[in-house]
């Protein structure tokens, strides 16, 4: 039987490759086609080429076969599973030998001792590949895989057990998948260097490089480009460290470092990865940690092996904790946050959707609601990045801190908050020369003026927020993204700056309430009864700028001066319930609670056919308003700006 088949190879006819199963080749049609146990010692281009409807070939224990040409699978468009085992002679695969099969899901090539060399372009355009198994085999080059061009969402890499394999190249898997790659699995090789760029624009989640004896080196290069990778195995290995680069997102690696002393990073968020397992790995925790444990032997003997430590560690500024580290916290930024951009979008709306004139004080306060909403942005931003970082930030620290992100969030609060304390001056100091001079027509507040005080609190408001970003402090020093880096002088001195022109506002916005207080209490100008009323209004106007301005700026102060008072995890509370405030209170306290607003609100509803009944009530109130003689300029103008008219207004809050 032996020499029929070996004279059955030369036998013309058939296919060169296999004459000894001509009968099935002939059957083109065949779905699954086995190549087990021949003497044959070439699949030659094109040998399968008429098996247009094969889906698996299995190519087994053929002991004389030493080569795979080019282009062997060629023109197989359903082929979807390759299996090569067990053919001891094999030595050489050679140029797209799997080259353009569309349907091609799964290659595996093992148990081949002599196989030597896999020529560059074996694997080409093979957009459906899912699973590659190279293992136990004679390479002693890493093969090229760079043109695979794989669109899987799921594809994993076996390269296990070949021994002579001693360095993962640069860019060794660059081109290999244009997704991210599920496992790469390099086990039980010889690789004694992983170069730099090995893994360059490669993503994948997880790598397992353990049994690799010798392997004792990363190159600090090896992760180029940013990394998903969550798993890291370099268990028996010689491996006494890792790039940096790679623990961003690390959630897991084997072993778990029980012998780990000392850890030298580059971010504090980087040893939050190992605070855990650096806390609670001794070999007896419960003696350890009992404060009434008594010192005998046996507690020595024990020993706490927490002597581990990792550096920079977590400070300050950047504790291993979330964003927003309290449920309490998460629940009430988002309330603000939500309260600040509704109230101050209605305002904006119905302030500028008005067809009434622009006076000074609705012009200001278009300002204020636009500044107020800016702060509503920056705090919908900070409580986005805690809700999609929870229990994990330490993993997104850096590239929430150092990008763009950051950046923009701070800016959005700085500019927010002061332009806001710059206009609800300018409002303060309107509203107090408009009731001190009532009988000054010539000395009235033109829009005008307004527009020139209001372009330099632009300017100066984008200046402040802009000097952090330009290395005038910083906004990634803390997760909260505010400018609490103080480590230079100049950075000091404009955080101190800032701080101590807010406290001046405040003073200035004290000052103005009591003169306008002691300017309309005058018994003969007023009802005796009115002056509480009007007590109360600037009481609760100064007392939530108290509220919003006192706490930030005290503690604020002494953390410039390098005397903080508490940490960053208590100033989250302030910025949640303090520091918002204004954004929040100033739509009802300048808006919602004004007479003049809600006409305003209200006629504009009814252009839209909605609450016309309550519309034409201020319509008819506007007109009757506006029917008094003018008998003359001199008597009308006594009329118009009296104080008892002027108290009308400070009760009201403010009138448009």
């Amino acid at each position: 039987m032996r020499s029929r088949q070996q004279r059955s190879l030369k036998f013309p006819g058939c296919l060169p490759l296999l004459r000894v199963f001509c009968s099935e080749l002939r059957q083109v049609k065949a779905e699954r086609q086995e190549v087990n146990q021949t003497l044959i010692g070439v699949i030659p281009a094109g040998a399968l080429s008429s098996l247009k409807h094969l889906q698996k070939l299995t190519i087994q224990q053929n002991d004389l076969l030493e080569t795979i040409e080019a282009y062997a699978f060629s023109s197989l468009p359903r082929l979807s599973s390759i299996f090569i085992s067990g053919n001891a002679a094999l030595k050489k695969i050679g140029a797209f030998a799997f080259y353009d099969l569309p349907e091609l899901t799964e290659i595996t090539i093992t148990k081949a001792k002599h196989l030597q060399q896999i020529d560059r372009g074996a694997f080409r355009n093979i957009p459906k590949l899912q699973y590659l198994l190279i293992s136990n085999t004679g390479l002693n080059m890493f093969p090229d895989l760079g043109h695979i061009h794989s669109t899987s969402t799921a594809f994993i890499l076996d390269f296990h057990d070949n021994s002579y394999i001693t360095e993962v190249p640069p860019n060794a898997f660059r081109g290999l998948c244009s997704q991210t790659i599920s496992d790469i699995r390099l086990t039980r090789n010889s690789i004694e260097r992983v170069a730099s760029d090995a893994f360059n624009a490669t993503k994948m989640r997880k790598l397992f490089l353990g049994g690799n004896t010798r392997l004792s080196h990363f190159n600090d290069d090896a992760f180029a480009g940013p990394s998903e990778l969550v798993v890291l195995d370099i268990s028996h290995t010689a491996l006494s460290s890792v790039p940096d680069s790679i623990l961003a997102s690390l959630q897991r690696i084997f072993p778990p470092f029980g012998r780990l002393m000392k850890a030298e990073l580059t971010y504090p968020s980087h040893c939050c990865f190992f605070h855990n397992m650096i806390n609670n790995r001794s070999l007896r925790h419960k003696l350890c940690s009992n404060p009434q444990a008594h010192t005998d032997p046996h507690f020595f003997s024990a020993r706490c092996l927490n002597q581990s430590s990792c550096s920079p560690t977590p400070d300050a500024f950047n504790p291993c904790e979330d964003i927003m580290a309290a449920i309490s916290l998460r629940v009430l930024i988002w309330v603000i946050s939500v309260l600040a951009l509704l109230g101050n979008t209605a305002v904006l709306l119905v302030l500028l959707g008005t067809r009434a004139k622009l006076t000074v004080p609705r012009f200001l306060m278009c300002h204020l609601a636009f500044a107020d909403l800016c702060m509503g942005v920056y705090l919908v931003v900070i409580a986005t990045v805690d809700m999609f970082t929870r229990g994990k930030y330490y993993n997104y620290a850096i590239d929430w801190q150092t990008g763009l992100g950051c950046s923009a969030a701070g800016f959005f609060t700085v500019f927010a908050s002061e332009l806001s304390v710059f206009t609800l001056t300018a409002i303060t100091l309107e509203r107090w020369h408009t009731i001190t001079h009532a009988l000054r027509l010539d000395r009235k507040l033109r829009l005008r003026h307004a527009c020139f005080v209001m372009t330099g609190g632009w300017l100066f408001s984008l200046i402040a927020a802009l000097l952090p970003t330009l290395g005038v402090s910083s906004y990634g020093k803390v997760s909260i993204c505010l400018p609490m880096d103080v480590d230079s002088i100049i950075a000091q001195i404009y955080v101190v700056s800032l701080l101590l022109l807010n406290v001046l506002a405040f003073v200035c916005v004290c000052g103005c309430y009591l003169s306008i207080y002691l300017t309309i209490r005058n018994p003969s100008s007023a009802p005796a009864h009115a002056d509480t009323r009007v007590a109360k209004r600037m009481a609760l106007l100064i007392f939530t700028d108290f509220l919003c301005m006192a706490p930030i700026s005290f503690f604020a102060l002494s953390a410039a001066l390098k005397l903080p008072l508490i940490t960053v995890t208590d100033a989250k509370f302030l910025l949640v319930l303090f520091y918002p405030i204004n954004s929040c209170s100033n739509p009802f306290l300048y808006a919602f609670c004004t007479r003049t607003f809600r006409r305003d609100f209200f006629l504009m509803a009814a252009r839209f056919g909605v609450c016309k009944t309550r519309a034409q009530i201020y319509r008819t109130e506007t007109s009757s308003c506006q029917q008094p003689a003018w008998t003359s300029p001199k008597s009308s103008h006594i009329m118009l700006y009296s104080l008892p008219n002027t108290l009308h207004s400070i009760d009201s809050k403010q009138d448009f």
